[in-house]
C-alpha cells in the first residue's frame, strides 16, 4: 500500500529544531557557555508549557474535568502554542476521537497498535487522516469558548510570538539573546516535545494495567515524573473526567497538584473526580480476572475458581453497603442531623460497614497471594 504523503512543515520543524537542540546548543554552550540563568528560564518553560498542554489542552479543554477562570484559560493557551503542538481546538479534537476509537487503527490517530514510532510521531509526519484537518464537529462546545477559537485563529502567531519574542525579550535581559532562545526556546521545545509524545508512545506500552485492559494503556509512575503526572495513563483511559491521573497522595502528578493549588485562590473550580467505589470496584474486578487466569490451570481449579469468586462476590458486597452508609452520612451532615438518633446509629453502621470492609478487603488480598503461590 502506498504511504501518504509527508507533511513537509511537521517533517522540518521535528529535523530543524532536533539538530539546533542536539547540535546547536552543544557547539554554543563549547565556545560561548550557558549561564544558569538560561537553565533556569528554561527550566520554568520546560514545566509551564509541558503542563499548559496537561493542564490546558488535556484535562481542562479535552476532557472537561474542571472550570478555569479567564486568565488561567489564556495563559494555558498561550503556554500551549508555545509547546508547538498545534491548536487547543485541534489538539482536543484529535484527543477525543482517541479516546473514543483507542487502539483502532483505522479511526485512532495514534494508534498504539501500530506501533511505538507511530504512536510518538510518525502519525504527525504523513497524511494519514487529512479529510479530518477542518473537521472539528466533536469540539462543538470548544468553539464557543473565545479563548479557545482567539487562540486557534491566531495560533502560528501567537506560538511565534511566544516562542521568539518571550525567550528573546529574556535573553536581551540577560545580556545574550541567541543563547537565551537556543536553551530556553529550541532545546526545551524538543524536550517538552518528546515527553509529552510518552504520553501516546510509552504509556501504551510500559507499565501496568490496574484498572482495565480492554486497552493499550498503562500506569508508569517512572513515566509520570517526566510527562507531569500523566504516567498513570491507564487510570486515565478509563476515568477520564477526574482531573487527577495520580489519585493516591503519594503519586507524582503535578499538574494534578496545579489545578487543585489554583482552586483554593478561586482562580479554577468543579474539578471532577471519580467516585471511590467505582475505582475500588474497577481494581477488584481486574484481581479477580487475573486470580482467576492463575487458578484455571491448577489441579483443583474448580474449587479455587468457586471460592475466589465467592469472596469477590462479598468485596463487592461489601463496598456497595460501605459506600452507601458513607453517602447517607455525608447527606446527613449536610442537613444539620448528625445529632440526633438517626445519625448516631448511622455513624455506628458505617463504622462497622468500614471494619467490615477491611477485613474483606485483607482476606481478599490473602487469597490473591495464596492463588500467586500455588501458581
Amino acid at each position: 500500500m502506498k504511504k501518504p504523503p509527508l507533511i513537509m512543515t511537521n517533517v522540518l520543524v521535528f529535523i530543524v529544531t532536533a539538530a539546533i537542540a542536539f547540535i546547536g546548543v552543544p557547539i554554543w554552550a563549547a565556545n560561548f557557555g550557558i549561564d544558569w540563568t538560561e537553565i533556569g528560564v528554561a527550566i520554568f518553560l520546560f514545566y509551564f508549557t509541558g503542563m499548559s498542554i496537561t493542564a490546558g489542552y488535556h484535562r481542562l479543554w479535552s476532557h472537561k474535568t474542571y472550570d478555569a477562570n479567564v486568565v488561567v484559560r489564556v495563559v494555558l493557551a498561550i503556554g500551549g502554542a508555545m509547546a508547538v503542538q498545534n491548536s487547543i481546538l485541534h489538539w482536543s479534537s484529535d484527543h477525543r476521537i482517541h479516546h473514543r476509537h483507542v487502539d483502532d487503527n483505522d479511526k485512532d490517530p495514534y494508534s498504539a497498535k501500530k506501533g511505538l514510532w507511530f504512536a510518538h510521531i510518525g502519525w504527525m509526519l504523513r497524511e494519514y487522516q487529512a479529510k479530518r484537518y477542518s473537521d472539528y464537529s466533536n469540539c462543538k462546545d470548544l468553539q464557543k469558548d473565545k479563548v479557545v477559537m482567539w487562540q486557534h485563529n491566531h495560533y502560528l502567531l501567537i506560538m511565534l510570538v511566544a516562542n521568539f519574542g518571550i525567550t528573546g525579550f529574556l535573553g536581551w535581559l540577560n545580556g545574550d539573546i541567541l543563547g537565551m532562545i537556543l536553551v530556553a526556546g529550541v532545546l526545551r521545545l524538543v524536550l517538552v516535545h518528546h515527553v509529552t509524545f510518552f504520553i501516546n508512545s510509552l504509556a501504551h506500552f510500559w507499565g501496568n494495567q490496574p484498572y482495565t485492559d480492554n486497552n493499550t494503556a498503562r500506569d508508569n509512575g517512572i513515566l509520570a515524573f517526566f510527562t507531569f503526572g500523566e504516567g498513570y495513563h491507564n487510570y486515565h483511559h478509563i476515568f477520564e473526567y477526574d482531573y487527577r491521573n495520580g489519585i493516591r497522595w503519594y503519586q507524582f502528578d503535578p499538574t494534578k497538584w496545579l489545578i487543585a493549588g489554583l482552586s483554593f485562590v478561586g482562580l479554577t473550580k468543579n474539578l471532577r473526580r471519580c467516585p471511590e467505589e467505582r475505582i475500588e470496584k474497577a481494581r477488584a474486578t481486574m484481581q479477580l480476572q487475573r486470580a482467576s487466569e492463575k487458578a484455571s490451570v491448577l489441579p483443583n481449579a474448580d474449587e479455587l475458581l468457586q471460592t475466589i469468586q465467592t469472596e469477590y462476590d462479598l468485596l463487592i458486597q461489601r463496598m456497595s453497603e460501605y459506600y452507601a452508609a458513607r453517602k447517607r452520612l455525608m447527606r446527613m451532615k449536610h442537613s444539620s442531623l448528625k445529632r440526633n438518633l438517626e445519625s448516631l446509629e448511622v455513624m455506628y453502621k458505617y463504622k462497622e460497614l468500614k471494619q467490615s470492609l477491611a477485613l474483606q478487603k485483607e482476606k481478599w488480598l490473602q487469597l490473591q497471594s495464596l492463588s500467586l503461590q500455588m501458581a
